[in-house]
């Protein structure tokens, strides 16, 4: 399995980028690409070290209290709340005497963790794993793990450890080469929840593959990024999971090629019994 996981994130954008913010007015999405290889190759890079540092210093603030709240290397005075997503997490924990086990796939250094750390305070019990690419754990390891955050390199390594039922992907899937091959994985382990935010999808249409262009001032960049068709992605989940909830998400409705053709939205679903 460990293999089959890894492969994931070969052509995964890093962290910082990836949970960009897409209501910055500076961000844009373009085109309708045949494959990922086109889309690759219609797009600049990235460099991965300078994002990992910046990512690195604005976590270290908030990890500190130096700072109220860091998504995407960028510093915000206050914390903007997945209010959603926050309520899904304290619905779980009331549903395993109080307990937090899950897996942030593609984390970063931890940003909904420290987002939501106040309320997990009041949790008899809380363990947040995430998955991320090499540089990203490295670090993670040596600057912000404890007794509650830990930081593995791919799923199989966190379930040889404990049991997490729940998997969260933050603004994630999108930007994965084949993510209904990675969710048919997910999906085989049997976690009892999967919570999605920040996920996007087309407003009609088949899946869409987009370019997106990252402004100069959170880093100077563009990658590829899929767009969900709604019923698809709801029918993949169907006969495993029950959806418990949907709601808006951060970035509200997307333009691509400067016409609203797109929408952010955040899932709940609940392993069927």
């Amino acid at each position: 399995m460990r293999s089959i996981l890894n492969k994931f994130f070969k052509d995964w954008v890093p962290p910082a980028l990836s949970h960009l913010i897409k209501g910055n007015t500076g961000v844009r999405w373009y085109g309708n690409y045949k494959s990922w290889k086109e889309a690759k190759r219609l797009s600049t890079g990235y460099e991965s070290d300078v994002i990992l540092e910046k990512v690195k210093t604005a976590s270290l603030k908030v990890k500190t209290g130096k700072a109220v709240f860091e998504r995407d290397s960028v510093i915000f005075d206050e914390i903007q709340y997945s209010w959603p997503l926050l309520a899904a997490l304290m619905w779980i924990s009331a549903q395993s005497k109080g307990e937090l086990n899950v897996i942030d796939y593609g984390g970063a250094l931890g940003s909904t963790y420290f987002q939501n750390r106040i309320f997990l305070q009041s949790l008899s019990r809380v363990r947040w794993n995430i998955v991320e690419q090499k540089h990203f754990v490295d670090a993670g390891k040596k600057y912000f793990e404890d007794d509650e955050l830990t930081f593995y390199y791919d799923i199989k390594s966190c379930l040889n450890e404990n049991s997490p039922n729940t998997i969260i992907f933050s603004s994630v899937i999108q930007y994965i080469k084949n993510p209904y091959a990675l969710l048919k994985t997910i999906k085989s382990i049997g976690f009892e929840f999967l919570l999605f935010d920040r996920t996007s999808f087309v407003i009609d249409g088949k899946d869409r593959l987009t370019v997106q262009v990252v402004p100069p001032e959170i880093y100077p960049s563009s990658y590829p990024c899929w767009f969900f068709n709604t019923d698809k992605f709801y029918s993949f989940f169907h006969d495993d999971y029950e959806m418990i909830a949907d709601f808006n998400a951060l970035a509200g409705k997307i333009n691509i090629d400067n016409k609203q053709s797109g929408f952010d939205k955040g899932i709940i679903f609940r392993q069927r019994k």
